[in-house]
């Protein structure tokens, strides 16, 4: 079967744009991503990508606040942004009558969004009240997400929370937001994504009216975030004052997302193979016959697979009762591993793997916002929109032996693990006020 129909080209000001017409309804989706995440703020500004995600959404130049809500919403659409390590996606779903409207809303912010002390301010508080309600105030807070690479990974890039600190956020300056738009959030920094009921050329027209005209400056060059691997077992503790039951996040390297795909996807499998699903190994053991964890879970990259360049994390994540300790959880969690190393798992078993990622990724893909993001960033990320269509194929090809691979590279001698304690009356105190 033939892929989807895509479109790519690229404006004179460097702008990126896939086009993937779809008229089985009478609806768009348009997105734009642009190439900087929380990996690229500078030490003291953690925080500042997803800020600024926030500072996007607060008026423009030409459009008082709130009017980006209004036009979009009156509209009957929806819309919304996120940050993530290397990206930053912002999208609007919209009937198809009002693609115009769409670009001409993502055009203008990316020309000039309206950067005011009072728009910091305000967003400052908005991002510190977020904090409070996913992280700082709700059990297991920022598990493994924010908690597992500061103990995995040594460099700032890597390490650091996402999230910010409230100390970082609150010394952000508008020279801050200024320098970090005039760096990232240029035409020559970013992927236009449209989906849905349009013809070609009436896009094309309606992106060259809105986007041709924004000013080109020049993509920053893009660091790497490599670092070598650990050489040994690196433990941390993490006291949660909200927390039930103890926990234990476990993280490895994973290969290269971008240069070793097929590597990556063997990854993606064993996850299914140990914890997809009441059959799966890990869920098998520790849940049902032992049982040591009450919940347990493994996945490829922190936010989910294909967010991120190099390096990636794989995790396993376990909820275990108190009597039973950490090193009973990683002693049955390295068996199952050694086992899958010694034996490649069986045609059958990875078959109902791929077979439940397929139909899983199929049914996202359905969605036409989840379809426009999905072909922005791989167009960011791999330089290539149509390996969205080409991924349930691919992951079907993995094979028993590579899983196996995967499996035996995750080394009790070269992974991080980090261990959640129930906190005092005390510290659950503490936390709460903060």
């Amino acid at each position: 079967m033939a892929d989807p129909e895509l479109v790519r080209f690229t404006l004179d000001n460097g702008l990126r744009v896939v086009l993937a017409p779809d008229a089985t309804a009478p609806v768009v989706g348009v997105s734009v991503h642009y190439d900087v995440g929380f990996r690229s703020e500078p030490e003291g500004r953690t925080g500042f990508a997803h800020l600024f995600e926030h500072l996007m959404f607060q008026g423009s130049e030409s459009l008082e606040k709130l009017a980006h809500f209004r036009y979009v919403q009156s509209s009957g659409g929806s819309f919304n942004g996120s940050t993530h390590p290397d990206y930053t996606d912002y999208f609007e779903v919209l009937p198809a009558a009002a693609l115009e409207r769409a670009l001409f809303l993502e055009a203008d912010r990316m020309r000039a969004p309206k950067l005011t002390q009072e728009n910091l301010a305000n967003q400052i508080d908005v991002v510190k009240e977020e904090i409070r309600l996913n992280v700082l105030n709700r059990p297991y807070g920022g598990f493994p997400w924010i908690t597992l690479p500061p103990v995995l990974y040594s460099t700032f890039p890597n390490a650091h929370n996402g999230y910010g600190g409230f100390e970082d956020l609150e010394q952000a300056t508008l020279d801050d937001c200024a320098a970090f738009f005039d760096t990232y959030y240029s035409p020559a920094n970013a992927v236009l994504t449209v989906a849905g009921d349009f013809t070609v050329e009436a896009a094309r027209e309606l992106i060259e009216k809105h986007f041709g005209d924004v000013p080109h400056r020049p993509a920053p060059e893009r660091p790497s975030f490599a670092e070598p691997a650990p050489e040994g077992e690196l433990r941390g503790e993490q006291i949660d004052p909200h927390a039930p039951l103890p926990a234990v996040g476990v993280g490895y390297r994973m290969p290269d997302p971008i240069n070793d795909i097929d590597g990556y996807l063997a990854n993606l499998v064993l996850a299914g193979v140990l914890t997809d699903g009441d059959g799966s190994r890990l869920q098998q053991r520790l849940v049902h016959r032992e049982p040591l964890v009450v919940d347990i879970g493994a996945g490829a990259g922190l936010f989910g697979p294909f967010e991120a360049r190099d390096p990636d994390t794989f995790t396993i994540t376990a909820i275990h009762p108190h009597e039973v300790s950490t090193d009973q959880v990683l002693a049955a969690l390295d068996e199952e591993l050694e086992k899958l190393a010694a034996t490649p798992p069986e045609d059958q078993e990875l078959k109902k793997v791929t077979a439940r990622w397929a139909a899983s990724l199929h049914s996202e893909h359905d969605k036409l916002v989840s379809r426009t993001l999905a072909l922005g960033s791989f167009e960011l990320l791999y330089g290539d929109a149509s390996l969205v269509y080409r991924l349930a194929e691919k992951m079907s090809a993995v094979t028993g032996e590579a899983v196996s691979a995967a499996a035996k590279a995750l080394r009790p001698d070269s992974r991080a693990v980090l261990v959640v304690r129930p906190g005092s009356a005390d510290s659950e105190q503490e936390g709460s006020e903060q």
